[in-house]
């Protein structure tokens, strides 16, 4: 299984993207550029990564410029093929604006950035992604100003219908409760995917929770969770 990173400009998590697969994952890893299109090198098998930022600037709205680069009509197509894309943070951002997931991310309840540890959990056991993790509460950084999750009641009731919710914001026992939601997104939601299962978003940061150095490790195990059920 190849990773593909892609960096826009404003980009700034896709370094610690690449880091985190290719030297704490051991896997292979091409860096991909906004202008370029080619993505002939991946199967798929494969998986394309948009990584956190402030892409354009997060000018007009987050993500939105960054739907209509070059890259990103290529990564569409990959997804409409059946490829997996999983979009971190502003990656989740522009993935709502490109239509490959529904909803918006809004700004924080609070109207502040928020930037620390908390605790996911996923019920979700279908999804390649939560399969190995669900269940388990999962300690993984959080750095947005616009991660409030949203979507009409009648998508959130559908998401939930056909189990596309991935990960929901907890305390550190498990518990889904509202004084764990840093953000006021509805129902708790960290992450959701596509119908097909193979377009993910999640706002929460695994990439920055994959080394011994920095005391968690958390974030391996949804990466190895995406690797094992490929």
């Amino acid at each position: 299984m190849k990773f593909g990173v892609v960096t826009f400009p404003g980009s700034n998590c896709d370094q610690d993207m690449i880091d985190a697969l290719r030297n704490d994952l051991n896997q292979e890893v091409i860096h991909l550029w906004h202008k370029d299109k080619d993505l002939s090198m991946f199967t798929t098998d494969d998986c394309i990564l948009l990584p956190g930022g402030f892409s354009y600037g997060d000018y007009l709205r987050c993500g939105a410029i960054a739907k209509f680069s070059p890259m990103m009509q290529s990564v569409i197509e990959f997804a409409n093929k059946g490829g997996k894309v999983i979009g971190v943070c502003n990656g989740f951002q522009i993935l709502c604006e490109a239509g490959l997931l529904p909803g918006v991310l809004l700004q924080n309840q609070n109207q502040q950035f928020v930037c620390k540890n908390v605790f996911i959990k996923s019920e979700n056991p279908t999804a390649s992604i939560s399969k190995d993790v669900t269940g388990r509460p999962l300690m993984i950084p959080v750095a947005h100003g616009e991660g409030r999750y949203y979507a009409d009641k009648a998508t959130i009731d559908e998401l939930f219908a056909n189990n596309q919710v991935i990960f929901r914001y907890c305390d550190e026992f498990g518990n889904i409760i509202e004084d764990a939601n840093p953000n006021g997104a509805l129902e708790n939601i960290a992450g959701i995917c596509n119908k097909e299962r193979n377009v993910f978003g999640m706002m929460p940061h695994p990439e920055r929770a994959t080394s011994f150095m920095l005391g968690n490790t958390d974030g391996q195990l949804i990466f190895q969770s995406l690797i094992n059920n490929n």
